[in-house]
């Protein structure tokens, strides 16, 4: 008998309806609990820890974190399935935190999109074995894949994690699944020069990647950090502007790939 995908169970902190980032068209986007990668400019600290969590938010403090079957989810998600068909390409998104971090919840999560002919997404850090992703591929539409730098050790300075595996996943990736766009979190001091976004363009070009998006830092998320008790390091810093955004575009385009600000 086939396994009854709407049974697994999994935790997540959010689902946000009548998304048009994270995809194409209109989408749902299933925010999964728990993440490899603590990047310093997060704007989501309270979907990095697979624990729940109490967080303070406008002076009250709620409980972060929910277990969930997909069975759940879904009936939350066929109230948005006119919205898809009429976007054209709308659908699911598993996001996070890290999706690749359940792995049987998101799996059955796809599946079951799949077999009620919803498209799917994912956004991922790449940060997991490759026989884990291999698992997914081939429920997933589109891989919205997170490439931040080039350099090794800046990467884990300001993510906590090196890079070596995201890149070398990044590859298989972009010769096995269905589409992959690489995105880039552009952020002054760790990768906002033109050099390190051409670098990723190169590494993205070579590997077969035609797409790419650039998403300039915002401080949106800034908050939840006092509200988890945590410190937000990257206070001091400032969203970049559109004459930097555009010449960081410019140098995607240069090396061959369709660039645009933002998912």
């Amino acid at each position: 008998m086939d396994k009854n995908y709407n049974e697994v169970t999994g935790r997540i902190f959010n689902i946000q309806r009548f998304s048009i980032h994270d995809g194409p068209g209109v989408r749902t986007i299933i925010f999964l609990k728990g993440c490899p990668l603590r990047c310093k400019w997060c704007c989501n600290p309270e979907g990095q820890s697979y624990k729940k969590e109490s967080m303070v938010t406008a002076g009250v403090s709620k409980l972060v974190g929910k277990d969930v079957t997909v069975g759940e989810v879904f009936e939350e998600i066929q109230r948005d399935r006119v919205y898809y068909r009429r976007s054209g390409h709308g659908g699911i998104t598993l996001s996070g935190g890290e999706c690749l971090a359940q792995p049987e919840f998101a799996e059955a999560l796809l599946r079951e999109a799949k077999r009620r002919g919803i498209s799917t997404a994912i956004e991922t850090t790449g940060y997991a074995s490759m026989d884990i992703i291999r698992r997914l591929l081939p429920h997933v539409d589109t891989v919205l894949m997170d490439i931040k730098h080039m350099n090794s050790p800046k990467h884990k300075e300001f993510t906590s994690r090196e890079n070596q595996l995201i890149l070398e996943n990044a590859a298989h990736i972009a010769r096995e699944a269905n589409q992959m766009i690489v995105r880039t979190p552009v952020i002054p001091t760790f990768n906002d020069t033109e050099q390190e976004i051409g670098d990723i363009a190169s590494y993205a070009y070579n590997i077969g990647v035609r797409e790419m998006h650039l998403l300039p830092y915002h401080r949106i998320g800034s908050d939840k950090y006092a509200g988890l008790g945590r410190n937000y390091e990257m206070s001091h810093i400032s969203p970049p502007d559109k004459q930097t955004m555009q010449k960081l575009v410019n140098v995607v385009e240069e090396h061959g790939l369709k660039c645009q600000i933002g998912g």
